[in-house]
């Protein structure tokens, strides 16, 4: 099921390319026969296996006057077939019949038996519409045909794709939730945590969520300075000395305690990057921050759960760093004073990649449907996000209106245009066969 490319007159024929010809049934089908010589009635072309097996299953198919019904795979050459071992595994002895661009040798299964091999003739405009697009130089390749879809299958592709970008962070939550043996507090708490490092700290933000469990923490729920003593300790960005820094000392001295209490292990200080970020970006802040979330919200994960409206997640996420924080972005040193709230953009960023995909994720778990209406819901009320991907989607007059649209042109542009598949892409379908 590969997509080579091959290096012949057809550079640019992959087999995902004569899947898409079979799968649309864009093939000449008068007078189609075997390399046998024998008559050939497609009845159903069978449906798209992307799973391990054969490439089609449950196609129907004449041979002579004889039905068949089963498997079919394609390849570019016949030979194909024995290169990739298949005539030696029992899995594709269900196979009917052997599609190809190229025939060159006879085709048998692991029983010893031949099967009946086609060669698959189409226009030779679909290849080269397919070759337009991919050799596209554009980031966005069918940028000046996409404006032609009619805007109806144009509306129920966007859906599609915002669906699909909800799903695939699902499937990051999903791994967290197994890795947390199916906890759902500790699943949002370690999903939380990730978020508020935000791009560039993401990864030791997770990793210092992982070192600290959330029921330790919400332990020490009542006394700020605690958690923060926790949650700095744990980061290694107490294993310095500054002098003449009580509010650094304090927290040294409260998680000397706490650490021999809990046997904790911090993970490495150097793993958070300050350098190019703005400092109310600083991990230093957005840490106190995260300490305010948990010190002031009772039952986060319940509130989550039952919250319904923006405006509502807004006032839980309106939380801001400690007192210290107002004059410092790090430890020792001063700065003009300032109140370090959470902010409207990272809130947006936080409902997008976190709260948006754990309702999702809840729902699809526990089969409630609601939960992933809602989720949805949420993405259709948030504002879109502002990144240069999203600019060029603008450039080109793909206008956006809501958190939900700018997800799914996130996802054609990450998952689709730059990974050159536009076989699978429903404009790039379009413009195929065009």
């Amino acid at each position: 099921m590969a997509s080579t490319i091959f290096n012949n007159q057809s550079s640019m024929m992959t087999e995902d390319f004569l899947h898409f010809i079979w799968q649309q049934q864009l093939y000449f089908s008068e007078n189609m026969q075997t390399s046998d010589g024998e008559k050939i009635r497609i009845e159903r072309p069978g449906t798209h296996n992307t799973n391990a097996g054969p490439d089609f299953t449950d196609a129907r198919v004449y041979i002579g006057d004889t039905l068949w019904v089963g498997c079919l795979e394609i390849h570019f050459r016949s030979s194909d077939w024995e290169r990739h071992g298949h005539h030696m595994d029992p899995a594709y002895n269900n196979v009917i019949m052997h599609v190809v661009y190229e025939y060159d040798a006879d085709t048998f299964n692991a029983k010893g038996q031949k099967i009946p091999t086609i060669v698959l003739h189409f226009d030779s405009r679909y290849l080269e519409n397919y070759k337009k697009l991919v050799e596209n130089k554009n980031i966005i390749p069918c940028r000046n045909q996409i404006n032609q879809m009619d805007s109806i299958n144009l509306t129920l592709w966007m859906e599609r794709l915002g669906v699909e970008r909800l799903e695939q962070k699902t499937e990051a939550i999903l791994e967290t939730y197994r890795e947390t043996n199916n906890d759902w507090e500790e699943t949002l708490y370690r999903r939380l945590a990730r978020n508020f490092g935000f791009s560039l700290n993401a990864f030791p933000f997770e990793q210092l969520a992982k070192s600290l469990p959330f029921k330790t923490l919400l332990k020490h729920k009542d006394q700020l300075m605690q958690i923060e003593a926790l949650l700095f300790g744990q980061s290694g960005m107490l294993d310095q000395n500054i002098l003449d820094d009580l509010y650094f000392s304090e927290l040294q001295k409260e998680y000397r305690f706490l650490k021999k209490k809990y046997e904790l292990t911090p993970i490495e200080g150097f793993l958070w990057k300050f350098l190019r970020l703005r400092p109310v970006n600083f991990p230093t802040i957005r840490l106190s921050q995260f300490a305010s979330l948990i010190h002031h919200t009772e039952h986060l994960f319940s509130k989550i759960i039952a919250i319904d409206s923006i405006d509502h997640f807004e006032r839980l996420f309106e939380v801001q760093a400690s007192e210290y924080w107002d004059t410092h972005y790090v430890f020792g040193k001063e700065s003009k004073k300032q109140r370090k709230s959470l902010g409207k953009m990272a809130f947006y960023t936080i409902m997008i990649n976190t709260i948006v995909p754990f309702l999702f994720a809840y729902g699809k778990v526990r089969d409630k449907q609601e939960y992933c209406n809602r989720a949805i819901k949420l993405l259709e009320t948030l504002p879109p996000e502002k990144n240069s991907i999203l600019t060029q989607w603008e450039q080109i007059g793909m206008k956006h209106s809501d958190a939900f649209l700018s997800q799914a042109l996130l996802q054609l542009k990450n998952e689709y245009c730059a990974r050159k598949r536009c076989l699978h892409c429903v404009v790039g379908n379009r413009i195929m066969i065009s």
